[in-house]
């Protein structure tokens, strides 16, 4: 058996787009779903927990607060490990700890010790599986990324829609404690999908250039910090903490609000069904329409519209007043929120490229969790302060809108069209004759004083130059046969004669 083969991401293979890539977007797809309907799942069981250890309900929303912290915040560690020992085996210990807390959590005796364990070891399994399978699905697509991204994103609305029913299920039979237990034997499947991330393998070279390769190689850095040099990544960085500020205001807010209007709290909960399925088709969607030829090369201008959009809904489901004008507004939300969800690592995988996404994606994630910690917190502030839910929901509108108009406007006035490079060949050319440009230049400071004026010189120069390329570029057949001609022929006898004599 062959040694495990660590996937740097520089190994020269070209995206399959498809074969083994459908298996590995299965895996991100059931990853995705894990990494963020989880922590609102866990959310069932707060009941019981307040009953339980006797604390108030904002104790218990630290669970799901730790969850996401660890899932957004640990992005560096995840990109430095996945860099060091790649991508395969960082997402098989993540899904041993994302189960192990889980298991853990069943026999604890006090909410610290739920926060150690839900919260720290199993947000950290989560995270080490989730930014992995996003750099595999990276590698495997090209050509059908946006339509591989999109897929892969709708796992999210998919197992929300799975996991709070089955979460309510397990509580009602076995009580928190067996529900934590079988949700931890359930999250062991994240090991089954990290065994499906098989790295590209590059095609086999002989030892000598292999060993050239890797001797000229520079070795891959644990965390690439020169990501930062790059426009495109500040502006979607800036954008996207932003952004993150009120993107996730709305459906932690919108169930409250329906409860504030009057309505029953299962009618309530139905609000955030109808977005949920909304936002399964809406990602598949909004990736086809990213993968047009004509759409692709402008997807961060799609990426802005879809931030457009969203804050424009909040913005206008702030002045719902009944259950219709409600069920309108998730509707719409869960069409927009589905487009930004289809788009945000696909336009990131599009600004740095294959080599620097697995750093790229841990710093954006770190920049975001700060302002996940911030935003829904803050908007729960304003709550408290006004006593109504219309300015929660204009505030985080305007965030939206304002970090598509920073990510739309900088684009254009920062982002230059790269032009387009020469062929191979032509290169070759300049470089050449830039050379012999170079060296011709270099001429003696006495030439200078000569009566010759500059452009005599340049004129010379030029006419040497090309004259050395065109006799490096044809050979003559004349001076082959001279050659050949002055070559002397040795006869059998010894005796050296001229080849024309010889005739």
């Amino acid at each position: 058996m062959g040694g495990a083969v660590v996937d740097t991401g520089n190994s020269g293979v070209k995206a399959p787009d498809g074969g083994w890539g459908w298996a590995v977007l299965f895996g991100c797809f059931v990853i995705t779903g894990f990494s963020y309907a989880f922590p609102k799942a866990v959310s069932v069981f707060f009941k019981e927990l307040i009953r339980e250890f006797g604390v108030g309900y904002s104790d218990t929303a630290w669970i799901s607060s730790i969850l996401l912290a660890m899932l957004y915040g640990s992005g560096p560690i995840c990109s430095i490990l996945v860099n060091r020992f790649g991508c395969r085996p960082v997402m098989m210990v993540g899904g041993l700890f994302a189960s192990l807390g889980m298991i853990m959590a069943s026999f604890s005796t006090s909410i610290i010790h739920i926060y150690l364990s839900t919260g720290v070891i199993t947000g950290l399994g989560l995270a080490l599986n989730f930014q992995p399978s996003l750099i595999m699905l990276n590698r495997y697509f090209s050509e059908k990324r946006p339509l591989a991204n999109g897929l892969a994103a709708a796992g999210s609305p998919v197992a929300l829609c799975c996991l709070s029913p089955l979460g309510q299920v397990l509580q009602y039979n076995y009580g928190w404690r067996g529900g934590f237990l079988i949700l931890g034997g359930i999250l062991l499947n994240c090991c089954a999908c990290g065994a499906l991330m098989r790295p590209l393998k590059a095609p086999q070279k002989t030892s000598e250039v292999d060993e050239k390769e890797k001797e000229s190689k520079p070795k891959p850095k644990l965390l690439d910090f020169t990501v930062f040099k790059d426009r495109g990544f500040l502006i979607y960085t800036v954008a996207a903490a932003i952004m993150v500020l009120g993107l996730f205001v709305p459906p932690v807010f919108v169930v409250s609000y329906a409860k504030e209007l009057g309505n029953e709290d299962t009618k309530s909960a139905l609000l955030l069904t109808i977005l949920g399925f909304i936002d399964i088709f809406a990602r598949p969607t909004c990736g086809i329409i990213a993968g047009l030829k004509w759409v692709r090369p402008r997807c961060v201008y799609l990426f802005s519209f879809a931030m457009l959009f969203n804050g424009t809904t909040d913005l206008l489901g702030s002045m719902a007043k009944d259950y219709p004008s409600l069920v309108v507004f998730c509707i719409f939300f869960g069409i927009s929120y589905g487009m930004v969800g289809a788009l945000q690592f696909e336009v990131l995988m599009a600004i740095v490229g294959t080599e620097k996404f697995s750093s790229a994606i841990g710093l954006v994630l770190l920049v975001e969790a700060v302002a996940v910690l911030v935003g829904p917190p803050g908007a729960g502030r304003l709550l408290d302060a006004t006593k109504n839910y219309m300015f929660v929901f204009l505030l985080a509108g305007c965030e939206v809108i304002l970090s598509a108009l920073v990510l739309a406007i900088c684009n254009m006035l920062f982002i230059k069209r790269k032009p387009q490079q020469p062929d191979p060949p032509a290169k070759m050319e300049m470089a050449i004759n830039e050379t012999e440009m170079e060296e011709l230049n270099k001429a003696p400071k006495d030439n200078q004083d000569n009566g010759e004026g500059d452009n005599g010189k340049k004129q010379a120069i030029e006419h040497e130059a090309m004259a050395k390329s065109n006799d490096r570029k044809v050979e003559e057949p004349e001076s082959i046969e001279v050659e050949n001609a002055s070559k002397k022929v040795t006869e059998p006898n010894g005796v050296v004669v001229e080849p024309e004599s010889s005739l």
